[in-house]
């Protein structure tokens, strides 16, 4: 799967902006309505958990608080389709993962708007800004 080519004819398809990384890993930063914006990293890694790759669409929201209210992200988790919530390097952030042999391009469309809108409105909620 060339990931940085699906990520780029999709960037202009929704008149986003994309940037390559390398092989394995690009950025889109995707409009959203009322003129926002959220930036979405996709990446293909190796999980040897299963011994297999997938693809890892990932969106930053934060720096984790102790005042932010666990209870009502994990409340909202439940109505994801694809993207949990997680912590990673002190930052709360949604990402989306599927196998590579299991990714169609309407599949990772849905997966990166997930992951964007929903990181677009826990930013907002928790931040009250466009962080990007």
């Amino acid at each position: 799967m060339d990931l940085a080519k699906f990520m780029e004819d999709y960037a202009n398809q929704v008149d986003g902006q994309f940037s390559e990384y390398d092989a394995n890993k690009s950025v889109i930063i995707v409009p959203l309505p009322d003129q926002r914006y959220q930036s979405v990293v996709g990446e293909i890694k190796y999980a040897k958990k299963y011994d297999r790759k997938w693809i890892q669409f990932s969106s930053k929201i934060c720096e984790y608080r102790d005042d932010i209210d666990l209870k009502d992200l994990i409340e909202d988790n439940s109505d994801f389709s694809y993207a949990k919530l997680g912590i990673t390097q002190d930052y709360l952030q949604i990402e989306a993962f599927i196998f590579v042999e299991h990714a169609t391009d309407d599949i990772l469309k849905e997966l990166i708007m997930e992951v964007a809108t929903t990181a677009d409105k826990w930013e907002f909620k928790l931040t009250g800004l466009d962080i990007n």
